[in-house]
């Protein structure tokens, strides 16, 4: 059966501390006590950011001052085709004075969620704790031991997220430094991935892998680890690894870099216009330092990913 494609917006209020905020539906809707993110149906003439400013106003009495683009996906109901447009609420006025939920709750994103889900915002659970920094390792220039030494420096500052890319490194020396960032990942309750060694990955239990963008053109299914990302460079790798249920994308060059010198620089409106749309998160990469952060996520990135510009800050 046929059913309408109907367009609604849904918001992700999030707090400085990363927190994030979920309603619960009432008793008289459908799907009656489930959860979800504040929202609702995109009226004709309205624009998806329209519709939301409008409906969070309606349903929590707050004015929206900052809006971010972030992800769309769709998901069909027995009731209905839904598309929905996912946005960041970075900042609003008024004080939340919820109309239509029967509870509101502040989640944190790698602490337990609420359930049950609404399933059409089960998948945005678990890119909400895809943490917005990653750091790329830079061993066979730094050396192991430096890499390991600015990386215990950025672990103390916050990084969560570190993908080992060590393909000049000789295979002892890259499982090594591997297993030490493993180790300070574990202990910091992050994220460790494996740029396209994928028995090194298996080897190691490996929180996911990062596909360069020749493995990524190349795979025909998802490989089997909890986190899946690749590197992308065109609108056409960005939509392969979403036909993947990829976890994430990296997009760059965003700025010149030293690492490929002599390749285009993206910019930030090609950026927003290539992740556009897209149903999984992307980091921005290419040229980039954490105080390009906002200028990522208002450009529609999840966050930012680093080589020279995270390990040469934490070694000042």
């Amino acid at each position: 059966m046929t059913r309408k494609l109907v367009d609604v917006s849904a918001g992700v209020l999030l707090r400085p501390d990363g927190r994030y905020l979920l309603g619960q539906r009432a008793q008289d809707t459908v799907y009656a006590g489930y959860w979800e993110f504040p929202g609702g149906k995109v009226e004709p003439g309205e624009t998806p950011a329209q519709a939301l400013c409008r409906e969070l106003e309606e349903e929590l009495g707050i004015r929206v001052t900052h809006l971010r683009p972030w992800l769309r996906r769709e998901h069909v109901y027995e009731h209905a085709h839904v598309r929905l447009h996912f946005f960041e609420v970075a900042a609003w006025e008024g004080e939340l004075d919820d109309r239509v939920h029967s509870a509101l709750a502040w989640v944190q994103p790698d602490g337990p969620t609420r359930a049950p889900m609404l399933p059409a915002n089960g998948p945005i659970l678990k890119a909400l704790r895809l943490p917005r920094m990653m750091g790329i390792t830079h061993a066979s220039a730094l050396g192991v031991d430096a890499q390991i030494a600015v990386l215990d420096q950025a672990l103390a500052r916050g990084l969560r997220l570190v993908q080992v890319r060590e393909a000049e490194l000789d295979s002892s020396e890259r499982e090594r430094l591997a297993r030490e960032v493993q180790a300070r990942m574990r202990a910091h309750r992050g994220l460790m991935l494996i740029n396209g060694d994928l028995a090194l990955a298996r080897r190691l239990r490996a929180d996911g892998v990062h596909l360069p963008a020749h493995m990524l053109m190349s795979a025909q299914a998802r490989v089997d680890f909890e986190w899946v990302g690749a590197s992308c460079h065109s609108r056409v790798e960005l939509e392969h690894a979403a036909a993947l249920g990829l976890d994430y994308a990296l997009l760059g060059p965003v700025h010149p870099t030293l690492t490929h010198p002599g390749q285009p620089a993206l910019g930030w409106q090609a950026f927003a216009r290539l992740v556009e749309g897209l149903p999984m998160p992307v980091l921005a990469l290419g040229g980039l330092v954490e105080t390009d952060m906002a200028h990522a996520r208002d450009a529609g990135a999840h966050g930012i990913a680093a080589i020279r510009g995270l390990w040469g800050q934490v070694q000042a």
